[in-house]
């Protein structure tokens, strides 16, 4: 099972470094990742392996959002079906 992270907000340091963490503290494992900064906007998109959470996803998902939220940035996290389903033509 993945996940997709997206985080959006002002470019400051340790942005991938604290999202990344939580993930490998909750045993999700970081598979893909693609980062850009556009003046001052950061955005990433994170491909995560779920299948080995040490938590339940509904927690580590609010782990990633209560944590973009401390960071002022906006953290999305949607689990891979859903992901699929809404982008399925």
């Amino acid at each position: 099972m993945r996940a997709v992270v997206a985080v959006i907000g002002k470019d400051t340091v340790g942005i991938l470094a604290k999202i990344s963490g939580i993930c490998a503290e909750y045993s999700a494992n970081v598979m893909d990742v693609t980062q850009t900064i556009m003046q001052d906007l950061f955005a990433m998109t994170m491909l995560i392996d779920i299948s080995r959470l040490s938590t339940d996803y509904a927690d580590f998902a609010d782990k990633l959002k209560a944590t973009g939220t401390e960071m002022n940035l906006q953290v999305h996290v949607m689990h891979e079906d859903i992901f699929n389903s809404m982008h399925k033509i």
